[in-house]
């Protein structure tokens, strides 16, 4: 049976329906824009707080699984999208790049660990995978997105951006890794507070982001066909990828265990590392809010599908 939308869905459709009635870009002296980059420092911060270096250290040898895991997440992707630009006019190149912006994010990680551990894969490698996808990402998203972002958004400066991530993101995670002796215990014992930390930057970025697209018109002529070719696309490129992964990890002879890590981790995408990158790639864009629109259908699809996945895996190993 799949699984009913979480909480976290609904809260993300509602963040959306109050941007649309309600857009704030600022309140009194609070800009919100300010308030999100420094939320998505936090969520790194402790991310990096909750990095476990010597359980990464123990499972480097499986290089077959994690060239595997990030070629799907980094190169398959992206090329699938890339073959079907030609099917866009020129009039939906931008919906086309919100596409290839998902296509090129990083995969997820607490979702992946958990989907894994449910269906008996390996765990340390899902470990190690979703958070070297999650660093690689930091270079890797920005490059993909430089050779097209020019053409459909004008000008791109990469080492600006290469220079934001490392300031929301590297640095956080790095000061997070130094403070892990000390601090771990406490952000373990309180990881389902930090959860919903994590959840409400997101919900925070959400609306910020699609309250600048509504009040700038971006989703004025955006019809309900539209929405109907993203989920379209969305759902096709995580068939396919799943395929691909799943017949490459057959071919390459891979365990139960390791085939189960493949699919999982490969085919998945981060809405964190989305909010993130949205933020720093398309600043002061009136269409940021677009570029949202497929991550977040993807995260909900793959939340949904791959649960069930894990529950037949579980069921039927």
């Amino acid at each position: 049976m799949f699984k009913k939308p979480d909480l976290f869905i609904i809260l993300l459709i509602f963040a959306i329906g109050l941007a649309y009635f309600v857009p704030f870009s600022q309140i009194g002296i609070i800009n919100l824009s300010t308030v999100c980059s420094w939320g998505i420092s936090f969520i790194f911060f402790f991310y990096g707080v909750k990095l476990n270096l010597k359980q990464l250290k123990s499972d480097l040898s499986n290089f077959k699984l994690h060239i595997l895991v990030q070629g799907a997440t980094f190169l398959i992707f992206p090329v699938i999208v890339i073959l079907i630009k030609p099917f866009f006019s020129l009039a939906n190149q931008t919906l086309w790049l919100a596409l290839f912006f998902l296509s090129a994010l990083p995969s997820t990680v607490s979702s992946s660990v958990v989907m894994v551990s449910i269906a008996k894969g390996n765990i340390p490698s899902a470990i190690f995978n979703a958070t070297l996808s999650g660093l690689i990402g930091i270079i890797i998203t920005p490059l993909w997105m430089s050779l097209f972002i020019r053409r459909a958004v004008g000008d791109f400066d990469f080492s600006g951006v290469i220079i934001n991530l490392i300031q929301q993101i590297l640095l956080p995670v790095i000061l997070g890794l130094f403070m892990h002796k000390w601090w771990s215990p406490f952000f373990t014992k309180h990881k389902h507070v930090l959860a919903w930390f994590d959840k409400s930057v997101i919900l925070l970025v959400v609306y910020n982001s699609f309250g600048k697209s509504f009040t700038g018109g971006v989703f004025d002529s955006f019809g309900v066909w539209q929405i109907v070719m993203i989920l379209a696309i969305v759902v096709s490129l995580f068939f396919i990828v799943y395929g691909i992964i799943d017949a490459v990890a057959k071919l390459g002879h891979f365990s139960q265990a390791d085939r189960i890590t493949a699919l999982f981790c490969g085919s998945k995408k981060s809405l964190v590392h989305g909010t993130v990158m949205v933020n720093v790639l398309f600043a002061g864009m009136g269409s940021i809010g677009l570029f949202l629109v497929p991550v977040m259908m993807y995260h909900a699809f793959q939340l949904v599908i791959i649960s069930f996945f894990a529950n037949r895996f579980f069921k039927y190993p």
